[in-house]
C-alpha cells in the first residue's frame, strides 16, 4: 500500500515532526506492507531532526513558505498566493506520478485543495491541536479578525467534510466537530519505549516544550519562583526550540537563582533528560494531546500539569498517575510540584502507575489503529 504524508518540514524539533516521523518509520518497517513517502514544502537540504528510516522516501517540493515569516502582512499576500499556486501545481504533479493509495494531510496549506486532486488516493486529514486553538483564532480580540476567523473555519469545515476520514487526538475534540460525520479518534504514539527509567532520586524538575505562548513557560517560571524558595536544593531544566530571551528577562524579574534553573535549546535525547530527573512539569495553556506527558510517564516520571484543554485530563488521573493543577494558576502548579518533591513515596506510586498507563500509547498499538483505518478507507485487508 502506497502512503503519502504531506507536511511542511521535518528539520524542526516539533511535536508534529516527531509524531509523523514515528508513524512513518513504523509503517515503512512493516515487512512488504507499506511504501511510505513524505512530501515537504520547506527545509530544502536540511536533515530531519528526528531519525528517519532509510525506507521512508522524502520529496521536497521546495516551495519555501518560510519566506513569509520575514514579510509584512501586505507583502505576504502576493507572495503567498504565488507560492500556494506553485504548491498546488507541484503537489498535483507529484501525486499523479506516485498514484498513492492514501494521502495524509497534516492540515497545513494543502488542505485547501488536497481533495480536488484526482490521483485516485483516499484523503485523510490529521489534526495535531484542538479545534478551539487551531490557528490561534481563540485568542483573537479584534472584531474584524474574529469575523474572519468564523469565515475561515466555515470554509475549513467544508474542506474537512470532503475527506475520507478526519482524525483527531481526543474524544473531546471529536465532539467539537459535531457538524462532521467522518471524524475518528487516534491518539499520538510514543516516540519509543524508554530504555532507561528515572530512579526518582535526582533533585531535578524537567520540562520540554517550545518557547511560545501556548506552552506557558512564563507560567512555569512563575511557579518555579515559589518552588525554589520552598525547596532550595532542587533545580529546573527546560528544553525546547525558540527564543529564550523573553523568558530569561522574566526569570531576572522574578529574581530566580541562575544556578538552579536553565532554559536550554532542543535536545535529540529527550529520554535521557527524563531519566536524569524526578518530576516532569507541564505548564501549557492548551494542548492538542500532550505527547510529552506520555513520554515522561513512560520514563517513570510523575507529572505535575495544568489541567488545560484538551490533553492532560485524558492522560492524567489526578492523584493516581500524576497531579493536575488548576489551569493557568502558577501557585497551583507550584503546590503540585512541591507536593511531589516532599513526598518520595507519592512520587514512586504515581510513577509506577504512569509507566503502566503509558504502554497503551506504544507505537505498536497506535500504529495498528492506523493500519486498520487505512484498510477501512481503501477496503484492503490487513495481511
Amino acid at each position: 500500500m502506497k502512503i503519502v504524508y504531506c507536511t511542511p518540514s521535518l528539520y524542526i524539533a516539533g511535536g508534529v515532526e516527531r509524531v509523523l516521523t514515528t508513524k512513518a518509520n513504523y509503517l515503512a518497517e512493516q515487512p512488504e506492507k507499506y511504501d511510505v513517502t513524505v512530501i515537504l514544502t520547506d527545509g530544502k537540504g536540511k536533515p530531519p531532526f528526528y531519525p528517519l528510516s532509510e525506507k521512508v522516501k522524502v520529496i521536497n517540493l521546495d516551495i519555501g513558505f518560510e519566506e513569509l515569516w520575514q514579510l509584512s502582512f501586505v507583502q505576504k499576500i502576493p507572495v503567498y498566493l504565488h507560492k500556494q499556486r506553485l504548491f498546488r501545481q507541484r503537489l498535483t504533479e507529484t501525486l499523479m506520478q506516485l498514484q498513492p493509495d492514501i494521502t495524509v494531510s497534516t492540515l497545513r496549506r494543502e488542505i485547501n485543495f488536497i481533495t480536488a486532486i484526482g490521483d485516485g488516493s483516499r484523503k485523510i486529514g490529521e489534526m495535531h491541536i484542538n479545534r478551539q486553538n487551531y490557528r490561534n483564532f481563540a485568542n483573537e480580540t479584534s472584531p474584524i479578525k474574529r469575523l474572519f476567523a468564523k469565515w475561515w473555519m466555515w470554509r475549513l469545515t467544508g474542506k474537512l467534510r470532503r475527506l475520507d476520514k478526519f482524525v483527531v487526538l481526543t474524544a473531546e475534540d471529536m465532539a467539537a466537530w459535531s457538524e462532521l460525520d467522518n471524524v475518528c479518534v487516534i491518539p499520538n504514539p510514543l516516540l519509543a519505549t524508554a530504555a532507561v527509567r528515572s530512579t526518582l532520586t535526582e533533585k531535578r524538575v524537567v520540562a520540554v516544550g517550545r518557547y511560545s505562548h501556548e506552552k506557558g513557560i512564563d507560567l512555569l517560571l512563575q511557579a518555579w519562583s515559589r518552588v525554589e524558595k520552598a525547596c532550595p536544593d532542587w533545580r529546573l531544566d527546560v528544553f525546547g526550540a525558540g527564543d529564550t530571551a523573553p523568558y530569561e528577562t522574566l526569570a531576572d524579574e522574578l529574581r530566580l537563582d541562575k544556578e538552579r534553573y536553565a532554559l536550554n535549546g532542543p535536545t535529540k535525547d529527550v529520554p535521557a533528560e527524563y531519566a536524569a530527573s524526578s518530576i516532569f512539569a507541564l505548564s501549557s495553556r492548551f494542548e492538542g494531546f500532550g505527547m510529552v506527558i506520555i513520554e515522561a510517564m513512560a520514563a517513570g516520571l510523575p507529572v505535575a500539569s495544568f489541567n488545560c484543554p484538551y490533553g492532560p485530563q485524558n492522560l492524567i488521573s489526578d492523584g493516581v498517575n500524576g497531579l493536575l493543577a488548576e489551569n493557568g494558576n502558577p501557585q497551583a502548579l507550584a503546590d503540585a510540584i512541591i507536593r511531589l518533591i516532599n513526598d518520595a513515596q507519592l512520587r514512586r506510586s504515581l510513577a509506577a502507575k504512569a509507566v503502566e498507563d503509558a504502554k497503551e500509547y506504544s507505537i505498536e498499538k497506535i500504529g495498528k489503529r492506523w493500519e486498520e483505518l487505512f484498510a477501512e478507507v481503501t477496503k484492503k485487508r490487513l495481511a
